[in-house]
């Protein structure tokens, strides 16, 4: 049996689908099977099959949601270790070494995650905003104990001790909380890097808002939290940007001061949105 197994979540992506299992194709680690746990993509079984060619065994998983299909994924799995990314992320070729490595100091890890741009030379103001805010997983593994989907490391025993993954909830924050509710550790691993593309438009930007939103007060409901706290939250998000524009204006990802001050006018008009969404839930 092979000592990793990979497990790629796909949704009708074949374009990225094929990159990520280029990427994966060229991992140091080289004692590792890829899962690749389909939505069943309108595309059909033969597209998913021929972006595949041999390089990753395909289930169907028919349950809709990436947390469905990660199960689905892990069900197929036959290693010791498995390891998270998304069809839409690329792994760099130390991503695996450096994981595997990692979670022998931990029960699960996250790793850290880089947000590419469609066009480095020219950022949408999303695509800055993004570049600043999105998969920050040191904060989320180090501040608040759990670790992105796209970049998650652990050992099979714990996943079947914690259970699967859950629908309609935060699923990484849920899953890894649970773990850490059981006894286990997370350690951040700083060397294994997956790269994410930015949301390059405003609608893309809301659209997974509106999800992430929605799971976040699913979450915040299902680990015993009452109305009066979700509200609190919610009546902070427009403070939080005035304190989150020291990190725009400041931040060293973005070296053009035009590209911070886009991004600086993505944030206050995203946590109006934030705001508008939460109080609509509440």
């Amino acid at each position: 049996m092979p000592a990793v197994s990979v497990i790629v979540p796909h949704f009708e992506d074949l374009a990225s689908l094929g990159l990520c299992l280029d990427a994966l194709a060229a991992q140091t680690f080289r004692d590792f099977e890829t899962i690749v746990a389909d939505n069943a993509s309108p595309a059909g079984t033969a597209a998913v099959e021929a972006v595949i060619a041999g390089r990753a065994t395909l289930v169907i998983a028919h349950e809709r949601g990436a947390g469905a299909a990660r199960n689905a994924g892990v069900a197929a799995a036959g290693a010791e270790i498995l390891a998270f990314t998304d069809a839409d992320c690329v792994p760099a070729p130390g991503w695996l070494a450096a994981g595997v490595t990692a979670l022998t100091q931990a029960d699960l890890v996250g790793g850290a995650m880089r947000v590419s741009f469609a066009d480095e030379a020219a950022p949408t103001a999303v695509e800055a905003f993004e570049r600043v805010f999105a998969f920050d997983n040191r904060a989320y593994v180090e501040g608040k104990g759990f670790s992105v989907t796209a970049n998650l490391f652990t050992r099979r025993d714990v996943f079947d001790k914690v259970g699967g993954f859950r629908a309609h909830v935060s699923e990484d924050a849920d899953w890894c909380l649970r773990a850490r509710d059981a006894g286990y550790r997370i350690a951040y691993a700083a060397a294994a890097v997956v790269a994410h593309p930015a949301r390059r438009t405003w609608e893309q930007l809301t659209r997974k808002w509106e999800r992430l939103v929605r799971e976040s007060a699913a979450l915040h409901t299902a680990r015993g939290g009452g109305s009066a706290g979700w509200q609190v939250r919610t009546l902070l998000l427009p403070v939080s940007a005035v304190a989150h524009l020291p990190k725009v204006l400041g931040s060293a990802k973005l070296p053009r001061i035009a590209d911070r001050i886009a991004a600086a006018g993505v944030l206050f008009k995203l946590r109006l949105w934030r705001f508008t969404a939460a109080r609509r839930l509440a």
